[in-house]
């Protein structure tokens, strides 16, 4: 379940994998992408950022009662039934990969995970618009995941849902059914994990 993600890779290799028309503004190698901070993800309309965490304020669970903690990832089981879900918006967000610890607390032991081949990830998220005190308005979103493939079973119980290229129009232009399908595992033996040696986590 990505709790941190990495994009190292040409804003201008990204722009054109995913089709973009419009230009990105260079940005300078991600190693530490963490909650609560801008990312960039792609939505029908083209590129945004948006901060990771969902604020639901105003949203309610099955039972009526407000949702107050902050979402970063959400459930494909549910996603599409919860009513604190209603009517949100979809989109990718692309990574070299994510982030995962193994081990005892004060001896995990971090793992970097990456396609085998060093293709760009695919994120599937849902998004929605946040009116903070003040009247500013804050787009954010959450990763959608599912349960784990075989690969990622050993280090963490769920993992984001990730998109084939041809999955991409599906899951950003078609019914919730449809996008459904979509929150499966990633193929086995498509991902490489190595030791994360090395990051300096107190930076972005």
């Amino acid at each position: 379940m990505p709790g941190r993600l990495f994009l190292t890779r040409s804003i201008d290799s990204i722009a054109k994998q995913m089709g973009l028309s419009q230009s990105i503004p260079n940005a300078t190698p991600r190693h530490n992408i963490q909650p609560g901070q801008g990312v960039l993800v792609i939505t029908t309309k083209g590129y945004a950022t948006m901060r990771w965490g969902m604020i639901p304020v105003g949203r309610v669970n099955a039972r009526g009662r407000p949702v107050m903690e902050t979402i970063i990832n959400a459930r494909s089981e549910t996603v599409f039934s919860k009513s604190a879900f209603r009517g949100v918006g979809r989109a990718i967000v692309p990574a070299d990969g994510w982030y995962e610890w193994t081990g005892e607390k004060r001896r995990k032991t971090p793992w970097r995970i990456s396609s085998v081949d060093g293709a760009l990830l695919k994120f599937a998220a849902i998004t929605d618009r946040w009116s903070a005190p003040g009247g500013e308005n804050v787009d954010q979103f959450a990763i959608v995941t599912c349960a784990p493939n075989h690969d990622v079973q050993p280090i963490h119980h769920r993992m984001g849902v990730l998109l084939h290229d041809a999955d991409v129009p599906v899951w950003l232009n078609s019914s919730e059914d449809q996008a459904a399908k979509l929150c499966r595992p990633w193929p086995d033996g498509k991902l490489q994990f190595e030791k994360a040696d090395g990051v300096d986590w107190s930076q972005p």
